[in-house]
Formats: C-alpha cells, structure tokens, sequence
C-alpha cells in the first residue's frame, strides 16, 4: 500500500510518499480501508517529534474515515463492510490502517467519508472543550481563538448551541465572515486590532468566563489577561508554538484556573467516546452542525497540505484523499 512515512523528524519535507507492507489487524483490531484522512496540527507536532507516537518510521495522521476490510480476533464492534470514522489512533495518512475496533464508530447516513474525516477528532475536541473542561452555561462570555478554522468554526457553533456568547479572533475580513456564519457575536480582527482592550471594552472590564486557546505563544498571555474573575484559561493546542513558562502567581489576579487537556482523556471508553461521537455525528447528519472543508489533497500532497495548515491560512478542514 501507499503511505505518507517519516524517517526522521523535521519540517513538511520529511513525509516521503512511499510503498509499505499492507497492515493484518491482530486481537481486537480491523483493517479500515481509508477513503478520507483529516489533517490536524496534532499531525505536525508529530512529524516535528514534539508529540509521542510510534517509533520511527511513521505513519503520520490519527483522524480518518472508511470501509473496515478486515478484522482479528475478538472484535464485536464492526463487521467488514462497515462504513467507519475514528480518531487517536496512529497511521490515516495510508491506503490502510490498522485500528483498535473499539475505537470505530459508525457513520450515519448521510455522513460520508469526507464528512467523517472532518468531524470526528475537531468535532469530539470541541464537544469536551465547551461540555466537560469548562462547561459552558447560558449567557457565559468565551473567546475562541483561530474562529474560522476547523476547530474554531465547530467549537463556535456548539457554544451557541449552549446559549454561550462568543467573542472569535481572526486575521482576514474573509475569516471574519466565515467566523460570523458559524454564529460569532463579536469577531476581533487581531491583525488590526488588541484583542484583550476589545474583550475589556466590550465587557465593561468584567473580561470573559473562559479562553479556548489552541494557538498558545501569541496569544497566551493575552488570553490570560481577558479572563474575568475565577475565569478559565483553556489551553487545547499551540499552533504558533509552545507559550513561554509562568509563574502559578499570575493565576492569583483573580482566581484562575488553567488547564491544557486532550481528547484522550476525554474519550478513556467506548461509553464515552460512544456519547462524543455520537452527538458530533448526529448533528452533523441532522444539519445541526456545518462543516466547512476547506481544502483536499491527494495523499501524496501531505507535505504540502501541511505547509498549507502551518501557514494559518486556510480555513475549515483539510483533508487527504488516498
């Protein structure tokens, strides 16, 4: 089979297009014949060798959706023939991918493979964000950084879905529409404007009840600044890089709390991540929540895909097509 692998670790230039040993599923796994691969920053943090993940030479990607071709021993979850997404399991940039079945869930109808892809890893991110770090409640402030990316425009439309008021921060009047579709009330351009005075403007310096950050270096400390009292600082990612360390005094204005989660932990079984996925999928069937894919690749483009997402100028979802 065909496989975006690195050998080592570096910039985009490392994932080199080549031919590997087709996967055999062992026990309680199946063999997902991938028709979709979602791209995701966790994907770069990979491919630099900042994240953990299998030994070298890797498959990148851990988001992706398809047909289960085979199964192992013991799996009760899927069938052959099942038409599955799944995340948080290495190796989707690939004609095939070994999975651990539990981690399978099965598409609606009407959510295709290219809808799988986008939804499952930033929809089921954005569902423990705004329902379990810090749950939203009705008439609570939040700022979403990075609006009218994929993460930004879902997570947007499930606070709204809550009766949360979102302040968004984009860079481009074209992002800033985008972020108002998905029900932004109040979009900061932060390329022209200070996105913490606004946030203190708008609220009468009162500040907001949580940040959900997945940007990190630029906007960390900014972020911190724009929360309220006993305000929550939610650190999801760092897409410009790692914020410089803090001293745990700074949390003390105020009372604050700050927390950098992951989706493993907010999916530790098949009961949850069965209630996850399930609300992400069967909102995305119902039309209750939009997707934007913002661009597809052909897997043998996944070096450019990922210069194309580290740029931070796309917007929606980028996907890889095997």
């Amino acid at each position: 089979m065909k496989a975006a692998q690195i050998t080592e670790f570096g910039g985009p230039e490392v994932m080199k297009y080549v031919d590997v040993a087709d996967p055999t599923p062992g026990e309680g796994e199946a063999v997902v014949k991938i028709q979709a691969a979602g791209v995701n920053f966790t994907d770069v943090y990979s491919r630099q060798g900042v994240n953990p993940g299998p030994p070298l030479p890797r498959i990148i990607g851990v988001e992706g959706a398809g047909v289960v071709q085979s199964i192992g021993p013991g799996v009760t979850e899927v069938k052959v023939g099942d038409e599955v997404t799944y995340c948080t399991a290495p190796g989707t940039y690939a004609e095939l991918a070994v999975v651990p079945a539990w981690r399978l869930m099965i598409r609606p109808s009407g959510v295709d493979a290219k809808a799988g892809a986008s939804a499952i890893l930033q929809g089921m991110t954005a569902h423990y964000l705004c329902h379990s770090t810090y749950a939203v409640q009705k008439g609570d402030r939040v700022i979403v950084h990075a609006g009218a990316g994929g993460m930004g425009l879902l997570l947007t439309q499930m606070i709204k879905r809550l009766g949360g008021y979102v302040f968004s921060t984009v860079s481009t009047e074209e992002k800033a529409e985008l972020s108002k579709g998905a029900g932004a009330d109040h979009v900061i351009l932060y390329t022209q404007q200070d996105f913490a005075e606004e946030i203190k403007k708008a609220t009468d310096g009162e500040g907001v009840h949580a940040v959900y950050d997945g940007v990190g270096k630029t906007t960390f400390l900014q972020s911190i600044s724009s929360l309220g009292r006993r305000g929550h600082m939610v650190l999801y990612g760092a897409a410009s890089g790692a914020p410089d360390p803090i001293s745990p005094g700074i949390l003390g204005a105020g009372s604050l709390s700050l927390t950098r989660p992951g989706l493993g932990d907010y999916t530790v079984n098949r009961a949850e991540l069965e209630k996850r996925a399930g609300d992400v999928l069967g909102w995305v069937a119902s039309g209750e929540l939009n997707l934007r894919i913002g661009g597809e690749f052909p897997l043998s483009d996944a070096s450019e895909a990922h210069r194309q997402l580290e740029s931070r100028s796309t917007t929606g979802k980028l996907l890889l097509i095997p």
